[in-house]
C-alpha cells in the first residue's frame, strides 16, 4: 500500500512539473507569437509593395531614355499617382488585418477589378506570347474590398505569368455567380505544380521559384497574402494543377443574403 501511494504522489509531482514547464512554454509562446506576426505582416507589406513600385520603376526609366516624349512623362506621372494611391491603401489594409479590424466591404465591378490590375501591372503579356483571355460578364459584382482583390488578382496574374515564360500560354480569367457565391478563377497553362508542393502552397515562406532575372526572387508570401485575404473576406482560395498542364486557381466569396 505504501509503493502505492509513493508511486501516485511521485506521479503527481511528474504531472505538476510538467503542468508548469506547458505553462512556460505557453507564457514564451505568447510573447513570441505577436512578433513573429509582425514579422510576417512587415515581410507581406514589402512583398506587395514591389508588386506595385515594379511598374513604376519601368515606366520612369522608359520615361528617363526618352526625354523628349512629353505624353509618356504625362502617362509616367498618372501611372505614379495611381500606383502610389494604391500602395497606400493596401498598406492602410494589411495594416488593419493585422490589427483585427474589418475590412471596408462594397460591391464591385469583376471587370473593371481585372482590367485595372492590367492597367497596373502595365505589362504587354503578348510580348511573352501569352494570349489573355476575360471571360467575365460586364455586369458581374463582387462584395468585398476592391483594393485587397485587386491585389489577389494581380498576384494570381504575375504567378501565372512567370509559370508560362518562355513558351506559348494562355491566361484565362473567368466569374461567374451562384445563389450563395461569386467565383473568379484565373487559368494558366503554364508548368504546373506538383503534388506534394500543392499541400504547402499557401504556406508563409514556401516558394519553388529561385530567384532569377525573369522573374520575383521566391519569397513564398504573394499565396499566404491571397490566402489571408480570402479568409479576412469569409472565403477561400483553391488551386488544381497538373505538372506539365497549368493551375487553376479558384476564388469563391459570398454574395450578402
Amino acid at each position: 500500500m505504501k509503493g502505492i501511494l509513493e508511486k501516485r504522489s511521485s506521479m503527481h509531482q511528474q504531472i505538476e512539473q510538467q503542468r508548469r514547464q506547458t505553462d512556460r512554454l505557453q507564457a514564451q509562446l505568447s510573447r513570441i507569437e505577436p512578433l513573429a506576426n509582425l514579422g510576417l505582416v512587415s515581410a507581406m507589406i514589402a512583398h506587395e509593395m514591389n508588386n506595385i513600385l515594379t511598374p513604376l520603376e519601368n515606366y520612369a526609366r522608359l520615361s528617363l531614355q526618352h526625354p523628349d516624349d512629353t505624353q509618356l512623362h504625362q502617362k509616367t506621372l498618372e501611372k505614379t499617382v495611381s500606383n502610389t494611391e494604391r500602395a497606400s491603401r493596401i498598406l492602410q489594409r494589411i495594416l488593419a488585418m493585422a490589427n483585427g479590424h474589418s475590412e471596408e466591404l462594397a460591391w464591385s465591378a469583376v471587370r473593371t477589378l481585372v482590367d485595372d490590375v492590367f492597367v497596373c501591372l502595365a505589362r504587354d503579356f503578348a510580348k511573352d506570347r501569352i494570349t489573355v483571355i476575360r471571360d467575365i460578364p460586364n455586369n458581374l459584382q463582387v462584395w468585398g474590398d476592391g483594393i485587397c482583390l485587386q491585389q489577389v488578382l494581380m498576384n494570381l496574374i504575375l504567378n501565372a505569368r512567370e509559370a508560362m515564360l518562355g513558351r506559348p500560354g494562355q491566361l484565362t480569367i473567368r466569374s461567374w455567380n451562384t445563389p450563395e457565391h461569386t467565383l473568379i478563377q484565373v487559368i494558366d497553362t503554364g508548368c504546373g505544380i506538383s503534388s506534394e508542393n500543392l499541400e504547402r502552397i499557401f504556406d508563409p515562406f514556401f516558394t519553388t521559384k529561385s530567384p532569377s532575372p525573369n522573374n520575383r526572387s521566391g519569397t513564398g508570401l504573394g499565396l499566404a497574402f491571397c490566402r489571408r485575404m480570402m479568409e479576412q473576406h469569409r472565403g477561400t482560395i483553391e488551386v488544381q494543377s497538373r505538372i506539365g498542364q497549368g493551375s487553376t486557381f479558384t476564388l469563391r466569396l459570398p454574395r450578402p443574403k
